[in-house]
């Protein structure tokens, strides 16, 4: 079906029936997801330091729940959902990225919403790296600023599209994950910071996959390059690495201010439980000191890596804990999860809109609490079902 003639069958239907008609073609373009448990060795984690079985969690969390007077906030943090602890933990995450002040959202997609829909507006252009994380789209279009995409990674392309607008009344924002989610790899930071500075445009950049693995004591990329006195803003998150919750952008204390007054998924969302909060502090604390932890996950991505090139399956020998293995279509990607899960290892298959078009792939996250030998029997499973041939390939 064209999705021409697609569209215009969808408009004579009812809600219920538009619905079921758009969930059976995504079963046809084998896109549709199902929640369910993840059995066996996991490899889809973003548990990345091994964090989420910590026992120092867990008293942090009985400790939040025997302390904090409350379960529940109560309320958004401008009416009564406010805590003392959530003081004390946005000035530790503060003193963590190296910036004047932090504000805590209920999440990474809500920090990053926020942030860009308040900053942004109409007579302003903010450039955005063409893979950057679904909440920073969402978070642009709700600004209104007019966007301009550029190629993943391209300063060259990059650099033409702010000298266009050097003259433009607003705002010039460069927007970017530091460490790409679903490809792995570390944006050209030192370059982009460059640009920004040579076009007098601001940088605001998204941590998430790195914090707590990258950067002295798991700070980030910006604070390993020492570039965070030049940065509009970092986002760091609670929900990966440092096996939490809740989203952190980190900047200075004006901006800290204007988020409180204008970020709308900061105004209008019910805050964090205190408990959280505890929790929060001491995972941060656990990070800074697991250099070791973060040693082990850097060797372990060596040897996967190093392995599935060896196997023509991975795009390069050096990058992060985050390994695409990209098989091209839908069904492959799910074939591809259904044979390594049949030997004990649990690979997402990832598919569109999550990436692009025909780029169907393992995600495969690594983390701390994996193995060496858990490495060699995976590359081993893998090197199994690349030798097998789908029914389209005989």
């Amino acid at each position: 079906m064209t999705s021409i003639a697609s569209q215009s069958l969808l408009q004579h239907l009812s809600l219920t029936q538009r619905i079921a008609a758009r969930l059976k073609e995504l079963e046809m373009e084998s896109q549709a997801r199902c929640i369910s448990s993840v059995p066996g060795v996991n490899l889809s984690s973003n548990d990345y330091l091994g964090l989420s079985q910590h026992p120092r969690l867990k008293e942090a969390l009985r400790e939040g729940i025997e302390t904090a007077g409350r379960m529940g906030s109560t309320g958004s943090r401008l009416l009564s959902g406010h805590h003392a602890i959530w003081d004390e933990v946005e000035e530790e995450f503060a003193a963590f990225a190296g910036t004047e002040a932090a504000l805590c959202f209920s999440s990474g997609f809500a920090a990053n919403t926020g942030l860009l829909a308040a900053l942004l507006g109409p007579e302003d252009v903010v450039f955005s790296d063409a893979l950057n994380h679904a909440s920073i789209i969402d978070g642009i279009r709700l600004g209104r600023a007019r966007k301009i995409i550029y190629p993943h990674g391209d300063l060259n392309r990059l650099e033409d599209e702010l000298r266009r607008q050097t003259n433009i009344a607003g705002a010039k924002v460069i927007v970017t994950e530091s460490l790409f989610s679903m490809d792995g790899d570390c944006a050209p930071l030192c370059e982009l910071f460059a640009l920004a500075r040579r076009y007098t445009a601001e940088i605001i950049v998204d941590e998430a996959h790195a914090t707590g693995t990258h950067g002295p004591n798991g700070r980030g990329l910006v604070a390993e390059l020492g570039l965070q006195e030049q940065v509009l803003a970092i986002v760091h998150t609670g929900g990966k690495a440092l096996a939490s919750m809740g989203g952190f952008v980190c900047g200075s204390r004006l901006l800290r201010q204007f988020l409180i007054n204008r970020a709308r998924s900061f105004i209008f969302s019910t805050a964090l439980p205190p408990y959280m909060g505890y929790q929060l502090r001491a995972a941060l604390r656990l990070a800074a000191g697991m250099d070791q932890e973060r040693q082990h996950l850097a060797s372990l991505s060596t040897l996967l890596r190093e392995r599935l090139h060896a196997l023509a399956l991975c795009p390069g020998t050096k990058g992060s804990h985050i390994i695409p293995l990209i098989v091209g279509s839908n069904a492959e990607a799910l074939r591809w999860a259904e044979a390594v899960a049949e030997q004990g290892f649990a690979a997402r298959a990832i598919r569109p809109p999550s990436v692009p078009r025909g780029t169907a792939r393992l995600r495969l996250s690594l983390t701390a609490a994996l193995t060496r030998e858990d490495i060699k029997g995976f590359t081993r499973a893998v090197t199994a079902v690349a030798a097998l041939k789908t029914p389209t390939q005989i």
